[in-house]
Formats: C-alpha cells, structure tokens, sequence
C-alpha cells in the first residue's frame, strides 16, 4: 500500500494533479475542512507520511501522535503558529514553509488596504454610486508623507517598507531587535512607534506571543487621525477596541485583510465604513499560490532525498 500525502488547505484541481504527478509513488488525501481532516486522519492516519498544510489550519502534537509514520510538515506560505513545530522536532518530524512564496503579493495588497484607508477609497465609491459630488465630502487625506509604523520587519514588513518608499512616507518599525542592514527608524517600544506613527501597520507572526499586541492602549496612541492595517494574523488585533476606537473617533480608520472571527466577518466591525475589509486574501494570487505550491514540492522533494528542506523552520 502506497505512503500518504495529507493535504489539509484549500488547493484548485490543477495544484492537486500537481502533487499527484510530482509524488506518483504516494496517495495523496485532500482534506481541507475539520471533519474530513479528523476522518482521513482515522482512516489513514498509520499511512501519511507527510502533510501540506498552513499557519491557521496547523497541525497538532495529538493529530501528529496519530500518525506514527509522520515524518514532514510542510505549510504554504510563510506562518506556522498553529503547528506544534516544538513536538514535531521532538519527534525527529521535519517541518517546513513557503516563506517568501507570496511575500510580494501581501507587501501590494497592504500597500492597496493602507489606500483605501486613508484616502477612504470604500466610502468614496459608496457615494459616488448614491449620486454624491465631491463637493458635499470631506477633504480625503494625502498617502504621501505619511510617517508609516510597522510592527514586525520580516521579509513582507521590508517589501512593504519599500513600497512606501515611492510615496514619500518616512517609515519606522519595531521588532524584539534591531535588523541588520535597514536604515529605518528603530522603536524598541511599540507604544512609542504608534504615538509616532500616522498609519500602523501589522506584519508581525501571529500565536500566543502576539496576541492582542494590537490594543486599546496602542490605538490610544495612534490616535484619531490614526490608520491601522493588518495583514498578519487577526490574533494580533484586538477587535473589540479596535471597534471602539472608530466608534469613537478616536481611530480615522482601519484595512483589514485577517480578523479574529475569520472565516466568519467580524461583526463588530461590518457596519463601519471607514474600516476596509478583505477576506484573507493578501497572499492569494495565481502567481503567489503558484510559487507556494512549488515550495512544498520542491521541500518535499528535498526531504525525500534525504537533503535539507529549501525552507526548514
């Protein structure tokens, strides 16, 4: 009986046939929803021998007990916070990710949720379609010149630093330390770097560590010309106060592409119109979701033949 491949995220026909034909030697298990991930795993589970998944599906230490041959996980971009890596690596488990796959996808759709933001881009075209003139709006702010906050300067942080680059915007950022190489302003303490900030943008990893990070406190600091954007993970933000904040005018706005409730909306915020949403798609294109997929074939490929994985976590 063949080995298995357990693939645990959303995949198009021709990314499956992908895997199928790459891997021939190997069944390959689509199980993209909870349940059928809990039945290919109990049918199946003494076969898989590796797993394609991502960050917010994961893949747990008792889902990983149940499937003794498990000797790979991979997941599809760059997050990983919900796959227990601590207990895969105690268990001579490899475990990798698509880091950098889709890294210039997220830095443009930032860069399109910051817009929208400020320059109320949803709100315009809302009244345009009512019939509304520009001469019955208020004046919407410039983009250019505006000092851009970003809290977390990975790979996607710094490709969006340089995007605002072409706009003018000094940019500073925070991290636990500085980053070798950058010349951008270093704030050791996020509240400082929001109090500094005019748009505060998230691409921190999500998981335990930086949940909430995002919270009344900071956005006090933003303040009411303040914009956020989030294209992290929706852990990061705290939905209650961020809603809060806008209600109150203490927040101009907000561009969201992750949220705290996802896949469902989150409700607290839906009927705010100058808080910009999208439906976790900032990674998703077909030249980003095609590099992904390349990624985990070319990581699988590597562990296969017993050579460090392209990029091991």
């Amino acid at each position: 009986m063949k080995p298995a491949l357990l693939v645990l995220n959303l995949q198009v026909p021709a990314h499956l046939q992908q895997m199928e034909q790459t891997f021939a030697d190997f069944d390959v298990i689509y199980a993209p929803e909870a349940d059928q991930a809990e039945a290919a795993i109990a049918a199946h589970g003494a076969r898989v021998q590796c797993v394609c998944t991502i960050g917010a599906t994961g893949l747990s230490a008792a889902q990983m007990q149940r499937m003794p041959g498990l000797s790979l996980v991979c997941a599809m971009g760059a997050g990983y916070e919900n796959i227990d890596v601590a207990y895969a690596k105690a268990h001579g488990i490899a475990v990798g990710n698509g880091v950098g796959t889709n890294d210039d996808c997220v830095a443009d759709h930032a860069m399109g949720l910051l817009i929208a933001a400020v320059r109320g881009i949803v709100k315009l075209d809302k009244a345009t379609r009512a019939g509304i003139w520009r001469s019955a709006l208020p004046l919407p702010a410039n983009v250019s010149g505006k000092r851009l906050g970003i809290v977390g300067l990975g790979q996607i942080g710094a490709k969006i630093a340089r995007r605002a680059a072409a706009f003018d915007m000094p940019v500073g950022y925070h991290n636990r330390k500085p980053r070798e190489g950058v010349d951008y302003r270093y704030f050791d303490d996020l509240l400082a770097l929001a109090a500094w900030a005019d748009v505060l943008l998230v691409a921190t990893p999500g998981g335990a560590g930086t949940r909430h990070l995002i919270n009344a406190e900071v956005l006090e600091a933003l303040g009411e010309k303040g914009v956020l954007v989030n294209i992290a993970r929706g852990s990061v933000v705290d939905t209650e106060a961020l809603a809060e904040a806008v209600r109150a005018g203490r927040l101009a706005g907000a561009g969201l592409d992750v949220y705290e409730s996802e896949p469902l909306p989150p409700q607290q915020l839906i009927d705010l119109d100058a808080v910009v949403l999208t439906p976790h798609v900032g990674g998703w294109s077909p030249e980003a979701v095609q590099n992904s997929v390349d990624r985990f074939i070319a990581n699988m490929r590597c562990h296969l033949d017993g050579k460090p994985l392209v990029s091991p976590i």
